[in-house]
């Protein structure tokens, strides 16, 4: 039962959606996951899902499962690609990972229209433009 788990408090950790090139004509976006812990964190996975609506449909993109393994200290692993296209969508992210055999989960979760370009800030770790949750 859930009520049995431990209530372990994801701190530290970061999802960061950073803006890895642009020309005049398109952006390039990368999903990051960024570890500000000073100890590595292991056997992550991380499920991503867009869901909303999107002239007056609903719309839902695949639900990915990406398997990252272990991440160090104070450092980043990208997730995925993401198409500016769904930032008009809510983006969840749902990470789990591995401490000393426990187990940490949280769900991070991009409002639609909050990665623009006046959210941007320099992302910790990867030193580029992104909008970062955490």
């Amino acid at each position: 039962m859930k009520k049995d788990l431990p209530e372990n408090i994801v701190e530290n950790i970061s999802i960061a959606v950073v803006m890895e090139s642009a020309t005049p004509e398109s952006k390039t976006w990368y999903v990051y996951l960024i570890n500000l812990k000073e100890e590595a964190i292991q056997t992550v996975l991380v499920s991503s899902k867009g869901y909303g609506e999107k002239d007056g449909e609903t719309v839902k993109t695949s639900t990915l499962r990406h398997s990252i393994g272990d991440v160090p200290p104070s450092d980043y692993a990208m997730i995925e690609m993401i198409d500016e296209q769904v930032f008009g969508l809510t983006n969840e992210y749902w990470l789990s990972y591995y401490i000393n055999g426990q187990i940490y989960d949280k769900k991070f979760i991009f409002v639609p229209e909050s990665i623009v370009e006046t959210n941007l800030i320099r992302v910790p770790v990867l030193n580029k433009p992104g909008v970062m949750i955490g």
